[in-house]
């Protein structure tokens, strides 16, 4: 889902930066009142960069990564997914992939709109105490379609010629992620289910959604 430097115009690059920005400002003060939310976010950003650095393809336009969106918004909730998808992408653009950090805010909006459309539309009613196979798996289509929709999106951006098939091809490639990434959801969300007892310091790592009948 990486835009590659020298796609879009500076310009697009700024706004994308500011929209951002102020998507994340509108969702700190939440953040910020609940202290149990800030291990979580360093936890999701942690585990995001591992599973983005376990895994990434060049496809077309783009890059294909196993995101684990789904094992973390599931596991840690929504804001510190949020937040750590952004932290895990300045991170990674520290650490292993400089040139990336051109792009950060643009990136950031590939991953964060999807995952805010997703919890207001699916995710705010789910019980994820209870959560099915069925339903891991339509979570992973809606978000990966949107993510898809989002790299269209700054592809029709570009300063370059855009090419549908390229497009195409890259949307394509994540079906490989959509039908991966709900078996390792639905393995770890068992794994917590399934133990009778949840210590102190895993039921504060863990969204409350999850671990409400282990408290």
């Amino acid at each position: 889902m990486h835009i590659e430097p020298g796609l879009l115009a500076q310009t697009k690059i700024v706004a994308a930066n500011a929209a951002a920005l102020a998507l994340l400002a509108s969702q700190a003060p939440a953040l910020l009142r609940r202290p149990t939310l800030w291990l979580r976010t360093g936890l999701a950003a942690a585990f995001f960069t591992l599973f983005m650095q376990a895994f990434h393809l060049p496809v077309g336009p783009s890059e294909l990564h196993f995101i684990g969106a789904m094992p973390i918004y599931l596991l840690l909730g929504f804001l510190p997914t949020l937040f750590g998808f952004a932290l895990g992408l300045g991170l990674q653009g520290l650490v292993f992939e400089p040139q990336d950090l051109v792009h950060l805010g643009v990136n950031a909006l590939s991953l964060m709109l999807p995952l805010i459309v997703l919890h207001k539309t699916l995710g705010e009613r789910l019980a994820a105490r209870s959560v099915s196979a069925a339903q891991i798996l339509k979570l992973d289509g809606v978000y990966y379609a949107g993510v898809t929709l989002m790299v269209g999106f700054w592809l029709t951006q570009s300063e370059t010629t855009f090419a549908l098939a390229d497009w195409l091809r890259f949307t394509a490639s994540y079906l490989s992620v959509v039908a991966l990434e709900p078996l390792v959801t639905l393995l770890l969300v068992r794994g917590v289910q399934g133990q009778p007892v949840l210590p102190a310091w895993a039921r504060a790592c863990l969204d409350e959604r999850l671990t409400q009948a282990h408290a």
